[in-house]
C-alpha cells in the first residue's frame, strides 16, 4: 500500500495540469478543481486510516536502495498534517468558486492553488532534507505567485515583503544542508539521527542547529522573524489568504518539530531553551500586534504568530504531553485560522471594507455569520468546550509539570489578549449597530445566500465543534504522534529497516 504515500502529493499537481488546460472554461475549470480537491481528500483520508491501522509506514521513490532515493514516510503526525491539507483544500476550493472573479482563474488561480497543495504534502511526508527544501520552493513560488495574483499594488508590496524574508530562510536552509551534509555525509532525517551523535564536534552540531532554527522559524513566523506576515497575509484574496494562514507557517513548525525531535537532540538544555524563549516572545509581541490593530485580517494575521508560539513552546518543553498539546494545537489552529479568514472574506462581500470602525450591524442581519464567526473566535481564544480550551489547557498543564511557570503564566495571558481581541471583533462587526454611512454594494445585499461562501465555513466550524466536544480520539492521534517523535528508533527502524 505504499503508493497511498504518493497519492496526496501527485493528485494535486494532476489537477493542476488539468485546470490549466481548460482555463479559458470557467465552469468546467471550476469545476475540476473541486473533483481534484475532493478526490484529494479521499487520498488523505485513505492514508492516515491506513497508518492508524497498520503504523507507520515509509517507501523508496524508485527502489533505490536507503539513504541514496527519495524517501517518503507516513507516521502519525505527517498523516494528521496531510489530512488537515486536504480538509483545507476541499474547504477554500469550494469557496474559490464563489470569491475568485474569472480574471484571476484566467491567470491561472486553480492550478497554482493545487501546485501549493502538492507542495504542502510533499514536505509533510518527505523523509529527506534536501527534498524538503524541494518543497519549500515549491510552496514558495506557489503561494507568492498566489499573494501577487491580482496585480493590485498592495498585493505586490505584501508580495515582494514575503519572498524577501522567505528567500532569506531558503539561502539559511541550503547553507544548513551544505553543512550538514558535509559533517555527515548524508541528508536522510533517518540516517542523520545516528550520523549526527556519532559527529565528535558537539558545538559544530548545535551551530548547524542554530541555523536550520533560523531557517524554520522564519517560514513559521518565530519571534523576531515574523514581519513578513503581516504585511502580506492580509493583501489576497479571503481564500488565498486562508489557505496561506492554515498551512504555510504550520508547515515551519512542523520542520522544527521534525528536526528537534529526530535530528538535533543532543543538546537539549540550549537548543529547546533557545525554543522556549523564542516561543514567549512570540505568543506575546504577536497578540500585543493584534490588540493594537483595528483592521480585521491584520489582527488575524498577528494571531497566526502568537497562536505559532504556543505550538512552538510545546515542543521546546520536549515532555511526553507538551509535545501532544503542540500536535494538538497544530490539528486544532489549522482549522480554526482558516475559517475566520474566510469568515472575514464574507464581511468584506457585505461591508466592502476590512475596517472595523465602519462594520457593524452583522448580528441583526446576518446572524447565521455571526454564529459561524462565534464558533472559531472564541475557540482561537480558549474557550470551553472548543478545541482552542483543550490545546491551551494541555500546554500550560504540560508547563506546570515541569515548573515551567513563566511559560504557563504566558499561554494564560496571551490567551487572555486573544479573547480580548476576539471581543474587539465581535464588538464592532457584529454587536454594534450599523454605521449610518455604511451602505451595501449591489453585489452584496445577500451574500450569505450563495452555499458556496457558507457552506465551506459551516464544514470547518463543525470540525471545531466535533473536537471540542469529542476530544478522545484527537487527543489519541496527538498522544500517538508525540509517542513517535520522542522514540525516533521506531522511526527510523521503519526507514532504514536493517541498516
Amino acid at each position: 500500500m505504499n503508493w497511498l504515500l504518493i497519492l496526496p502529493i501527485i493528485i494535486p499537481f494532476l489537477t493542476a495540469a488539468v485546470c490549466l488546460l481548460c482555463r479559458h472554461n470557467y465552469g468546467r475549470h471550476k469545476t475540476l478543481s473541486l473533483i481534484g480537491a475532493i478526490i484529494h481528500l479521499g487520498a488523505c483520508m485513505a492514508l492516515i486510516l491506513y497508518t492508524i491501522s497498520h503504523g507507520m509506514t515509509a517507501m523508496q521513490a524508485g527502489n533505490w536502495p536507503v539513504p541514496f532515493g527519495i524517501t517518503l514516510v507516513a507516521d502519525h503526525l505527517s498523516v494528521i498534517m496531510v489530512m488537515v491539507t486536504g480538509i483545507l483544500g476541499f474547504t477554500v476550493v469550494a469557496y474559490s468558486t464563489a470569491d475568485i472573479d474569472e480574471k484571476l482563474i484566467n491567470r491561472g488561480y486553480h492550478s497554482i492553488m493545487h501546485i501549493l497543495l502538492g507542495g504542502v504534502c510533499g514536505a509533510f511526508l518527505t523523509g529527506d532534507l534536501f527534498n524538503l527544501y524541494v518543497w519549500f520552493e515549491v510552496m514558495l513560488i506557489a503561494s507568492f505567485g498566489l499573494i501577487i495574483l491580482g496585480g493590485e499594488t498592495r498585493q505586490l508590496d505584501g508580495g515582494v515583503k514575503y519572498v524577501m524574508l522567505n528567500l532569506l530562510s531558503t539561502l539559511l536552509f541550503i547553507a544548513g544542508l551544505g553543512l550538514l551534509y558535509g559533517i555527515t555525509g548524508t541528508l536522510n532525517m533517518a540516517d542523520l539521527h545516528y550520523a549526527v551523535q556519532a559527529v565528535p564536534d558537539k558545538a559544530l552540531i548545535t551551530t548547524v542547529a542554530v541555523v536550520f532554527m533560523v531557517a524554520f522559524g522564519i517560514k513559521a513566523g518565530l519571534f523576531p522573524l515574523f514581519f513578513w506576515l503581516p504585511a502580506s497575509y492580509h493583501t489576497p484574496p479571503a481564500a488565498v489568504s486562508a489557505i496561506l494562514a492554515g498551512l504555510l507557517t504550520k508547515v515551519g513548525v512542523y520542520a522544527l518539530i521534525r528536526m528537534f525531535t529526530l535530528v538535533f537532540t543532543f543538546n537539549i538544555a540550549y537548543t529547546h531553551g533557545l525554543l522556549v524563549v523564542a516561543a514567549i516572545a512570540t505568543m506575546i509581541t504577536g497578540v500585543l500586534g493584534a490588540t493594537a490593530y483595528y483592521e480585521f485580517r491584520r489582527i488575524l494575521s498577528f494571531h497566526i504568530i502568537s497562536q505559532v508560539g504556543y505550538m512552538v513552546l510545546g515542543l521546546a518543553l520536549f515532555t511526553p504531553l507538551a509535545i501532544t498539546g503542540a500536535v494538538f494545537y497544530l490539528l486544532h489552529h489549522m482549522i480554526v485560522k482558516a475559517n475566520l479568514f474566510l469568515i472575514s472574506g464574507v464581511c468584506q462581500r457585505i461591508g466592502g471594507t476590512m475596517d472595523l470602525n465602519r462594520l457593524g450591524g452583522f448580528y441583526r442581519h446576518h446572524g447565521l455569520l455571526a454564529f459561524f464567526f462565534f464558533i472559531p473566535a472564541f475557540s482561537l481564544a480558549g474557550f470551553p468546550p472548543l478545541s482552542g480550551f483543550w490545546a491551551k489547557m494541555i500546554l500550560i498543564r504540560a508547563s506546570l509539570e515541569i515548573n515551567a511557570y513563566i511559560a504557563a503564566a504566558a499561554a494564560a495571558v496571551v490567551g487572555l489578549l486573544t479573547a480580548y481581541s476576539m471581543t474587539k471583533i465581535w464588538g464592532e462587526v457584529f454587536w454594534k449597530p450599523a454605521p449610518e454611512t455604511y451602505t451595501p454594494s449591489l453585489d452584496s445585499i445577500r451574500p450569505t445566500a450563495d452555499i458556496r461562501l457558507i457552506l465551506p465555513i459551516a464544514v470547518l466550524a463543525a470540525i471545531t465543534v466535533i473536537i471540542g466536544l469529542m476530544p478522545g480520539p484527537f487527543l489519541a492521534l496527538a498522544e500517538q504522534a508525540a509517542h513517535e517523535l520522542l522514540h525516533p528508533e521506531v522511526y527510523v527502524n521503519t526507514v532504514l529497516g536493517g541498516i
